[in-house]
Order: C-alpha cells, then sequence, then structure tokens
C-alpha cells in the first residue's frame, strides 16, 4: 500500500477535486485563507523535476501555467505565486497561490507567519471549484468531455 499522502489525495479528497490532467490532478486547497488556492501534483510519484524526461517535464509545466492562468482569471489576484518544494512531502507537487496586496500576509511568503485556516462550507468549495473549472474551460484547458471523464471517477 502506497502510503505518499499525495499519491492518495486524488483519491481521499474528491470534494477538492478540480481536475484530472494528463500529467498532474489538480485539487483546491483545504484551507482557503488564500482564495482560490490550489495544487496541482504529479500523477506520477517522483520528486524533481529532473526525474522526468524532457516531455514529461514541459507538458506538467504547461499544466501548472495553465492552472495559474486560470485561477488568474478567476480570481483577478495582484500576483500568482508557485511553489514547488517537497521538504515535507516528498512528491512533486505545486501550490498555486493568488496572492492580493489586501491579504494580511503580502508581500511575505505565504508561511511568513502562522494564519487562522479559511475552511468552506461544501457549497462553498463546490461553487469555488466550479468557478475554476469554468476558467480552465474557457483558456480551453478543460472541455467539457474531460470534466465529464472526471466526475465519472469522484
Amino acid at each position: 500500500m502506497n502510503t505518499c499522502p499525495l499519491c492518495n489525495k486524488w483519491r481521499d479528497e474528491p470534494e477538492l477535486r478540480v481536475a484530472e490532467l494528463e500529467r498532474s490532478f489538480v485539487l483546491l486547497n483545504r484551507d482557503q485563507f488564500f482564495s482560490g488556492y490550489c495544487f496541482v501534483v504529479a500523477k506520477e510519484h517522483v520528486t524533481e523535476l529532473f526525474h522526468l524526461d524532457p516531455v514529461e517535464r514541459a507538458t506538467i509545466m504547461e499544466e501548472v501555467t495553465a492552472v495559474a492562468a486560470a485561477l488568474a482569471g478567476a480570481f483577478r489576484p495582484d500576483k500568482v505565486n508557485y511553489e514547488l518544494l517537497g521538504n515535507m512531502e516528498p512528491h512533486m507537487h505545486w501550490h498555486i497561490v493568488p496572492r492580493f496586496r489586501t491579504d494580511p500576509l503580502w508581500p511575505r511568503p505565504i508561511w511568513s507567519e502562522p494564519h487562522q485556516e479559511v475552511l468552506l462550507s461544501p457549497e462553498e468549495y463546490a461553487q469555488r471549484i466550479e468557478v475554476i473549472k469554468a476558467n480552465m474551460m474557457s483558456l480551453q484547458i478543460l472541455s467539457q468531455d474531460v470534466i465529464a471523464r472526471s466526475e465519472v471517477t469522484n
């Protein structure tokens, strides 16, 4: 049994699923202190970008970029932050975080000091996910049949 939490995140947190892409899963972060904060998680359990061949690496970077563009369209932030760390969870994943000049931690990194988690109702998570999906569709990152296939696995 695989004990990596990120290998299992798509299966274990269906209420946070945004989209399944070719090389990655996109999930909304449960803590929405930063509105629209998402994870882009590599489907394959790898720890470093250099573990991927050039085509795989280019594909996953295009997916990360596309998710950031969709979040920018959905939330209109002042900046989008990208974090690829993996020290705590050694599985390649990105934190894609819309940032606003009005957020209490601006312009510092999101981990610069603790904050109170912002948890949403199930309906609010679903609404936020739909806004992101709509922006992914408008940017042609997702098609209706890709969404339908993802929902079958929910």
